[in-house]
């Protein structure tokens, strides 16, 4: 009954008996979620700080918060969406930090998440927008870049959002407001003509 009421809550059956050992002490049960979270959590942070090296930092903090306050976490609910808040929050704070003000350049091909983009402005946006884009998302305060990312790539909710960051919902949207403003004002002068394209295509 328990297993049924989870799955059709949306969470995976395993996960949730993974969590319920992990909270009982079983180590290799948390191991197990840790491998299955640790490239989304990288990719949340790495957003964020725009570094490689801050975002492994935020990783290994994120899970060792994660283990040392698992016995609050309410089964039933997805533990991605838990581990990404606190990865997103540990962010911030690492952003904030005197190491992160050193200038480190992306290397070319750092990994994102695959656009959803339609297919007529793909090109576009895997070509010099993309690196238009990564430039934008550099120049964004690390707060308004946490709200962005945890609504573009976790679509959570502004509730969610603001309980992981600690801050109101108003908050939330004055800062995802913005960030959208400042990433469509660097992407215009290449998204316009790519959709004016894509619409001459229909």
């Amino acid at each position: 009954m328990e297993a049924r009421a989870t799955a059709s809550a949306g969470v995976d059956p395993r996960e949730d008996e993974l969590v319920a050992q992990a909270q009982e002490g079983n180590g290799f049960a948390f191991e197990e979620l840790v491998r299955r979270y640790q490239q989304r959590v990288y990719a949340v942070a790495r957003r964020i700080v725009r570094r490689h090296d801050l975002a492994d930092d935020v990783v290994q903090e994120a899970f060792v918060r994660a283990h040392q306050h698992l016995s609050r976490f309410e089964r039933g609910r997805p533990f991605g969406p838990w581990i990404c808040r606190i990865a997103a929050n540990l962010a911030v704070s690492q952003w904030r930090s005197p190491a992160a003000r050193r200038e480190e350049p992306l290397p070319e091909g750092h990994a994102e998440t695959p656009s959803r983009a339609p297919d007529a402005l793909q090109g576009v946006l895997d070509g010099e927008a993309g690196h238009v884009l990564s430039r934008a998302l550099d120049a964004l305060p690390a707060e308004q870049r946490a709200v962005f990312v945890l609504r573009t790539s976790e679509e959570l909710s502004y509730k969610e959002i603001a309980e992981a960051l600690s801050i109101s919902e108003g908050t939330v949207m004055s800062r995802l407001f913005r960030a959208r403003e400042r990433l469509r004002a660097a992407l215009l002068p290449y998204l316009g003509p790519a959709l004016k394209r894509a619409g001459g295509r229909t």
